[in-house]
């Protein structure tokens, strides 16, 4: 409600400008330094103050006459120099809010279907070991904008890339087939085995330590890299069971979080399928990739200066597109699925059925081979989110200059790399895991994590171990409950706190997790977000418990009775926090940050605190006040709980 009034008094003025003023400029809107003020302020005159030579108080009270009216507004006022207050009509604000005007969607988020489409790619863990922490701020980060978009009426794909064909799964082929002397059908013994995802950590870092010793071995790489890419013999066999078993390990992990898939779009059908090739043809065509005839790059393709904003001499190499043993970069796979994504390529996978969640959506994955089963269209995107970590900033602007080199301007604006910083452990974190630290890292603010040195915390095991320490506290609470039960609620408040954290800090903050921290009852936290709305619905089952039922608030609450009770500032102040879960979802998706909604779920917690304490909702003697702070209770509870599920955080039973 705040956010569809707040855009009609912008939609409102723009429109008077234009027509009075002959002015097309947007119009900003700010808080009012005291709520006494109002409840928006307009600073428009001062930015039309130079160019109409006019006094900024003047053209405010011209504007303001110019306006008139606007429904849903009680009065516009002018302040200061020339601050345009408005003040709402609260009897006809709250009963909006009572009839459920407040624009923001209810229910499950569904994808919509017949309108441009948004495809988000994120999670892209190299399939060649368990998922680690810094997995999950990307999963949770692409999940949680998916989750925000959806809730605005966007069309949106979700993909998870598998590079099935890198360096990182050959190097766990190389552990398995040169270090242990392994076979595919060892390894698909291994696979039938439990954690094999974990197995699988240990044999990456492993073979990483040997490279280091023995450097000759590194030929090992290069041939196992040839096979898989060429897609025959038994290095080829082997990386395509280790690939496919650990993605099925990583939707597991994810599915814990909440987390899910349309597509799995997979490097070695981009490779089958001749994507690359048509890419490569393309490229040369259209003088994007040159072929380097001297210097250190000699017999590489390679991607000139030109194309690029800027320089970046450091990253010179990244510019190679095919290497000189003839075996093309990540960036220029990469390159070829981002044409594909905008419909560019003049080509499409192959698709199968993958994984049936519980409810029985489907995941899709690409293949080589034509199906009988009809799959959904993928692909054909508008515009394209790659959540992918900071340190990969180059190479997405390298993707980006391909773009524009090809002459696809329009995508290139529309390709979206949206970064973000690492996660790292707490030294606190890490004795909880029982990792060794050195006296200098014990010292450290944080302690940074290395899956070739095998440091690190496996993302199971991360979960596992939240839930251990939140079932404790909740079997010590209510140890009249089942263990099963229990359980549950402890795993909810766990994936909370966990989802939290990791959402909780703007995308450029490099994250020091800690498990005290984050599971906290206090503070800035996903169980504090979760007690408040616990709270709220306990409210009204001890009304129901007194013999008492739910008054019918539609018929009991008229504008007139709701304006009479919001006489209260301090009431019609809660009431506004509560109803601007849309305009903070507006402001987290324009800003791309879902920390801001993070942190606006943390304020409706404490403003639902704050009202629980001032207000003494059951025993109120008065029934038309009673009525109205337990529709107020009921409101808080229902925009908590849509808030949380946009976040993707659920509410348990109890705390």
């Amino acid at each position: 409600m705040f956010h569809s009034l707040e855009t009609r008094i912008q939609a409102i003025f723009r429109a008077c400008l234009a027509e009075k003023f002959g002015v097309q400029t947007d119009i900003a809107i700010e808080q009012p330094k005291q709520s006494s003020f109002g409840d928006l302020a307009l600073p428009v005159a001062f930015q039309l103050a130079k160019n109409l030579r006019q006094a900024p108080r003047k053209i405010a009270t011209d504007l303001v006459e110019a306006v008139g009216t606007i429904p849903g507004v009680a009065a516009m006022e002018i302040a200061g120099n020339g601050y345009i207050n408005v003040r709402f009509d609260r009897g006809t604000y709250a009963a909006s809010l009572l009839r459920g005007d407040t624009g923001i969607a209810a229910g499950p988020i569904e994808p919509k279907t017949g309108e441009s489409k948004t495809i988000v790619e994120h999670t892209n863990i190299n399939p060649n070991k368990a998922a680690h922490i810094g997995h999950l701020r990307n999963a949770v980060l692409g999940d949680t904008f998916v989750r925000m978009l959806r809730t605005a009426g966007r069309n949106v794909e979700i993909q998870n890339y598998i590079d099935n064909t890198g360096v990182q799964v050959a190097d766990v082929v190389v552990g398995f087939h040169f270090l242990e002397n392994k076979t595919p059908s060892d390894v698909a013994a291994l696979i039938a085995q439990e954690r094999f995802d974990y197995t699988c950590w240990d044999l990456y870092a492993r073979t990483s330590q040997y490279y280091k010793d023995h450097p000759e071995s590194l030929a090992w790489r290069a041939q196992t890299l040839h096979e898989v890419e060429a897609g025959h013999g038994a290095l080829a066999k082997m990386a395509h069971l280790v690939a496919d078993a650990i993605v099925v390990c990583h939707l597991a992990t994810m599915l814990r979080l909440g987390i899910r898939y349309d597509v799995l779009p997979r490097e070695s059908e981009i490779l089958h399928l001749k994507f690359w090739a048509n890419c490569f043809e393309l490229l040369k065509e259209r003088k994007a990739i040159y072929f380097e005839e001297e210097g250190k790059n000699k017999g590489c393709w390679v991607m000139p200066s030109s194309a690029f904003r800027g320089a970046d001499e450091a990253n010179e190499d990244s510019k190679v597109i095919v290497r000189s043993n003839g075996t093309v970069t990540y960036v220029g796979k990469d390159i070829a699925y981002q044409l594909w994504k905008f419909g560019l390529l003049g080509k499409d996978f192959f698709y199968k059925p993958h994984t049936a969640y519980p409810d029985g959506q489907m995941v899709w994955v690409s293949t080589a081979t034509p199906q009988t089963e009809l799959a959904p269209s993928f692909g054909k995107g508008e515009t394209v989110y790659n959540v992918i970590d900071t340190r990969q900033s180059y190479l997405q602007d390298v993707v980006v200059a391909g773009l524009r080199a090809l002459g696809f301007d329009k995508q290139a604006e529309q390709s979206i790399h949206f970064s973000y910083e690492m996660v790292a452990l707490s030294p606190r974190c890490c004795a909880d895991l029982g990792i060794e630290l050195s006296e200098e890292d014990a010292k450290r603010p944080y302690v940074e994590v290395s899956g070739r040195k095998g440091l690190g915390v496996k993302a199971d095991d991360l979960m596992d171990k939240l839930i251990e320490s939140a079932f404790g506290e909740v079997a010590s609470r209510h140890a009249e409950d089942s263990p099963e039960t229990q359980r549950a609620v402890a795993t909810e408040i766990a994936m909370g706190a966990l989802r939290y954290f990791l959402l909780k800090f703007t995308r450029t903050t490099v994250i020091a997790f800690d498990f005290q921290e984050a599971l906290s009852f206090e503070g800035e936290t996903g169980p504090y977000v979760q007690y408040a709305t616990v709270r709220a619905r306990n409210i009204l089952k001890k009304l129901q418990d007194r013999g008492e039922s739910i008054p019918d608030f539609a018929a009991e609450l008229s504008a007139e009775a709701m304006a009479r009770q919001l006489l209260d500032e301090e009431a019609w102040q809660m009431l506004l926090v509560a109803s601007k879960v849309d305009s903070a979802l507006d402001r987290a998706i324009s800003t791309g940050e879902p920390a801001q909604l993070a942190k606006y779920a943390f304020q409706l917690a404490q403003t639902f605190s704050n009202f629980y304490h001032v207000f003494p909702i059951l025993s109120e003697p008065d029934r038309e006040k009673k009525v109205f702070l337990l529709w107020m209770t009921t409101f808080f509870a229902k925009q908590l709980e849509r808030t949380l599920g946009i976040l993707g955080i659920t509410v348990p039973v109890y705390m």
